[in-house]
């Protein structure tokens, strides 16, 4: 199972990330879990300086504005 959190404060794009994830590994058949980081503190600790941010099984992956399906499947089937 991965492990992938959306970091964000909660807006609409940040929301749109964690559907993407799931959409993605549902498609692809892939066990995630899908975890929302709120607090500003954790968010940048994770070294994200735009969100959303989105790690996988603990290493950030993307920064800033929405990932495309391409990439969503590299990080997850990784």
């Amino acid at each position: 199972m991965k492990t992938v959190k959306v970091y964000g404060l909660g807006c609409k794009r940040c929301e749109t990330v964690a559907t993407m994830v799931k959409d993605a590994a549902a498609k692809f058949g892939i066990d995630v879990e899908v975890e929302k980081v709120t607090d500003p503190k954790s968010i940048a600790m994770a070294g994200v300086m735009s969100t959303p941010g989105l790690s996988v099984d603990g290493k950030l992956v993307h920064s800033g504005g929405l990932p495309d399906e391409a990439h969503l499947e590299g990080w997850l089937t990784a």
